[in-house]
């Protein structure tokens, strides 16, 4: 049986999950330079709530709009700090995006994108260049917007967005951090990665493996 596009996209968070377990000490480490220490573990648990709030949805029947609805509801229940209500925000954002569309088309993955780094800017008030997780969602979406207006193909769709995703967490060593704990090290926090902005680019390639 083939499978539907609220099963793929289930099968996406899947992935972030897998992705989040295995990378959650390296993010966590990076964190511990900068911030608390703790931002692998949180997405994992994030992620992991996910996945168990989808497994309760019946996908045979649910449409994109439920599934990224039920992703933001799981994901918030579980971490309540700074991170959860910006995800959430994200997803639930991508829902609203969600909402006419049938398909995981490209055009179904630029809104996705847009969506969840717009929702994720609204939420945190931050900007591009304030070295957070903004740093890779903003240029992945805007990638991903430049790909579907020239007609990319799939393939050159995703590696222009892995790609953009993967400048702008480099890009996070040579910025000050101006939101969040690390704002507080000021340009103590020069050289370092930013966890957030690492965690989302996995995050993108694990979108880019799954659609």
């Amino acid at each position: 049986m083939s499978e539907n596009a609220a099963q793929a996209l289930a099968r996406m968070f899947e992935r972030m999950s897998q992705v989040m377990e295995m990378e959650k000490d390296r993010l966590s480490e990076l964190d511990g330079a900068i911030g608390d220490g703790d931002h692998g573990i949180t997405m994992s648990i994030g992620f992991k709530a996910v996945n168990a709030a989808l497994a309760k949805l019946d996908l045979g029947a649910a449409t994109l709009s439920e599934v990224m609805s039920t992703a933001a509801t799981g994901f918030l229940d579980a971490v309540g700090a700074s991170t959860g209500p910006l995800y959430s925000t994200g997803f639930r954002r991508a829902a609203q995006a969600l909402a006419t569309r049938s398909e995981l088309d490209l055009a179904a993955s630029r809104d996705m994108l847009v969506a969840i780094s717009e929702g994720i800017r609204d939420r945190g008030k931050a900007q591009r260049g304030d070295k957070t997780m903004l740093d890779v969602w903003l240029p992945a979406a805007e990638a991903a917007t430049t790909a579907v207006a020239e007609d990319r193909s799939k393939q050159e769709f995703w590696s222009a967005v892995t790609a953009a995703a993967d400048n702008g967490a480099a890009a996070t060593a040579t910025m000050v951090a101006a939101k969040g704990r690390a704002a507080r090290l000021r340009e103590r926090s020069l050289g370092h990665l930013d966890p957030g902005a690492v965690s989302a680019t996995d995050l993108v390639r694990a979108m880019a493996e799954t659609m």
